[in-house]
């Protein structure tokens, strides 16, 4: 308690000299500005403390965070380049680092010229089809003549066997060739398959922003090699910014997914973010430590996250933070109104 009270009294003083240096001079009267911030001053502690909360609304400490999304290499190799730094802003799929791969690049050039061979050596097939089909044509006419000359016993049953055995000698060779074709036809599919694998890995080996957001960590550098499945970058998804609090059981369980909350910032507390419940945990824990009192690290507690609309974080995406303590509201009756000092209010 006695710490709480030498908070308040710091905090207090705190917020009361920026309300006096932040607030327009009305009438160039020091004592105007001061009176009126001493009163948004107690305005403000009171709402923090929550004494001034109805029935049916529950006040708690939270931090905001943002989901987290991995850039990691697919494959080993050593970076080339990272395009970005800490901070910077990303695009879904931007190019945002690059690994040397001269071995695959080799690789495609010889996969590519395995193409061109399989299929300079299917033209050849087609070739020897042509060819064969059209001795296997002339090879039917004479077994046909000769055949009809042994009938009338113009030709030799000898002429008629030879006959016979180039026609047959023709029809294998043309089915050779047709093997062959089909050769070469699954050798082109071969090759051009390991073109496309080999082009896969060269475009994984340019490494892309999954989603939209702002670079939180860079984890390697220009020069290191880095091994398969490694990360390189952390990028924060600045659409999907969330408050998380604990709550006990018993206001927990009443809770809705989608049921409306209210956020409000340490460092902004003169405003009211509107977020609405997006998730509520299935199973209880202990409260994290971060949070400071005891008597609250003791409790079973409930984590709960109060989503914030993403169409109102894309108008100043700049301005988003995560790591940022604030309290958190909801209500456990969703017929109680929100109090005035709750009523959203944006920069």
């Amino acid at each position: 308690m006695i710490r709480t009270r030498l908070y308040l009294a710091a905090f207090a003083a705190t917020a009361a000299l920026v309300a006096a240096t932040s607030l327009p001079r009305i009438g160039h009267d020091p004592f105007i500005a001061v009176a009126l911030g001493q009163s948004r001053l107690r305005t403000l502690i009171d709402r923090l403390r929550g004494s001034t909360l109805p029935s049916g609304i529950v006040r708690t400490n939270g931090r905001i965070e943002a989901t987290q999304v991995d850039v990691a290499a697919k494959y080993a190799g050593r970076l080339a380049e990272v395009s970005v730094k800490e901070g910077d802003p990303v695009t879904a799929g931007q190019v945002v680092a690059r690994i040397s791969a001269p071995e695959y690049e080799a690789k495609l050039r010889g996969a590519q010229s395995e193409v061109l061979r399989a299929q300079h050596a299917k033209a050849e097939a087609e070739a020897q089809i042509a060819s064969r089909n059209s001795d296997l044509q002339l090879a039917q006419v004479e077994l046909d003549r000769a055949e009809n000359l042994a009938k009338t016993g113009a030709g030799t049953i000898q002429n008629r066997d030879q006959r016979r055995a180039t026609y047959t000698a023709a029809a294998a060779s043309l089915r050779a060739a047709v093997a062959q074709r089909e050769q070469a036809d699954f050798a082109i599919k071969t090759a051009e398959a390991d073109v496309q694998r080999l082009k896969a890995i060269l475009q994984d080996l340019e490494l892309r922003a999954p989603r939209s957001g702002r670079v939180q960590y860079k984890l390697a550098r220009a020069g290191e090699v880095v091994p398969a499945g490694s990360r390189v970058l952390t990028i924060l998804d600045l659409h999907d910014v969330y408050m998380t609090i604990f709550l006990p059981a018993a206001q927990a369980g009443v809770l809705k997914i989608g049921d409306e909350a209210r956020v409000v910032l340490d460092p902004l507390p003169r405003y009211v973010v509107p977020a609405r419940i997006s998730f509520v945990a299935a199973d209880a824990q202990f409260t994290p430590k971060t949070v400071e009192t005891r008597e609250e690290r003791e409790k079973l507690v409930f984590r709960v996250k109060l989503q914030i609309d993403p169409d109102l974080l894309r108008q100043d995406e700049s301005r988003v933070k995560t790591g940022v303590r604030g309290l958190g509201f909801v209500r456990t009756k969703p017929d109680i109104l929100w109090p005035a000092d709750l009523q959203v209010q944006l920069p």
